[in-house]
């Protein structure tokens, strides 16, 4: 089974949870060869203070109430975190990034991204101020 990869750089985001999956659609379609039907999906995303999750895709709630329920899990100035040399928001964005992941796999189905019909990717930016991100997309095909 042949493997196809790339990197794909993600603009900087706000603090939030972002749907990146056009974004990663695109990318496989220029990745792939059309022939290709089945296969696996497989992404990395490159850092330790955001995550990729799998979620709702149509109400925008859902991201905002992720982010509310994130943030009291993990809540940023607290007094016993000994790692703030990069801001109050660094260790709490690791723990976030623990919790979520770095990594998932989707089923190539015909194609496309195997995902449910409510189902969209997402980008989780637990940082204030960060740059881009880098995604590393795997297609096994």
């Amino acid at each position: 089974m042949p493997y196809h990869q790339a990197t794909l750089t993600l603009p900087a985001y706000a603090r939030g949870i972002h749907i990146i999956t056009p974004l990663i659609e695109d990318a496989i379609e220029a990745l792939i060869p059309h022939s290709s039907e089945a296969g696996l999906v497989h992404l990395f995303l490159q850092h330790t203070s955001a995550s990729l999750a799998i979620n709702e895709n149509a109400d925008p709630d859902v991201r905002l109430d992720t982010e509310d329920w994130l943030n009291r899990i993990a809540p940023a100035d607290q007094p016993e975190y000994r790692h703030t040399l990069e801001g109050s928001d660094d260790l709490p964005a690791h723990f976030k990034s623990i919790m979520l992941g770095v990594s998932l796999t989707i089923p190539l189905i015909n194609g496309a991204l195997g995902l449910g019909m409510w189902q969209g990717i997402y980008l989780c930016e637990h940082r204030n101020h960060i740059s881009q991100r880098k995604l590393v997309i795997t297609v096994n095909t």
